[in-house]
């Protein structure tokens, strides 16, 4: 999928990658996820893009942002819309694509390899776009659920796609590590988080989530 000493970036989409993971049955374990491209290449920027609620007292998506903060991840936040539909329903939009968008034509003259963790079928054509620029494009998202949970028209415009499933062992959390009640953890409840997303202060990490991306709920 790589070339030794290419120069590689990452754009994670982070509510459809939270999705894609969730539907799978594991964990995104960010470290290793970001030291498997490392030792593939020369990995220039690794972009986490996710909405977070504002108004929110405590949303457990902030302790997994302030961790990628910290952690050499290049992290892109806006705040969401709250919009009332036909139906009289509440809803929470948080969509990412134009920063997405913008930050990979940016950085296309620079690099050699883009590789996007989406199933989005709007990055078609930012795939295409970047293309052009001769970088090789690499998709990674799943076919394996039903319905598959990448576009079909994304996956035929990568150069090359990429089953997440079969780098479940590479970036997946250890079972072991995950918290043994099922619930949303309190910021003062300690002991309850993966060691590595614990910051050196003490305050527990999670990664958590808690908003929604064109109506893709993080829960």
């Amino acid at each position: 999928m790589t070339v030794p000493g290419e120069k590689i970036a990452l754009f994670i989409d982070g509510a459809n990658l939270y999705a894609t993971a969730k539907s799978l049955g594991f964990d995104i374990d960010y470290k290793k996820l970001l030291g498997e491209f490392q030792s593939r290449g020369y990995l220039l920027r690794a972009f986490y893009y996710t909405a977070v609620i504002e108004d929110q007292e405590y949303s457990s998506i902030r302790p997994l942002i302030d961790w990628l903060d910290y952690n050499g991840y290049s992290v892109v936040t806006k705040a969401t819309k709250e919009f009332v539909d036909q139906t009289g329903r509440r809803k929470v939009k948080g969509n990412m694509d134009i920063e997405l968008a913008v930050d990979a034509m940016e950085i296309a003259g620079t690099i050699d390899h883009m590789v996007l963790f989406s199933g989005d079928g709007d990055f078609r054509s930012l795939v295409e776009a970047v293309q052009r620029k001769g970088v090789r494009v690499t998709v990674i998202s799943t076919v394996t659920t039903q319905p598959p949970m990448v576009a079909d028209e994304l996956r035929r415009q990568a150069d090359v796609f990429t089953d997440i499933i079969t780098l479940r062992n590479k970036i997946g959390r250890d079972p072991s590590e995950r918290p043994a009640r099922d619930v949303r953890p309190h910021p003062t409840e300690p002991g309850q988080h993966p060691a590595f997303l614990q910051r050196p202060t003490g305050a527990p990490q999670r990664a958590g989530a808690g908003v929604e991306d064109d109506d893709e709920s993080y829960e």
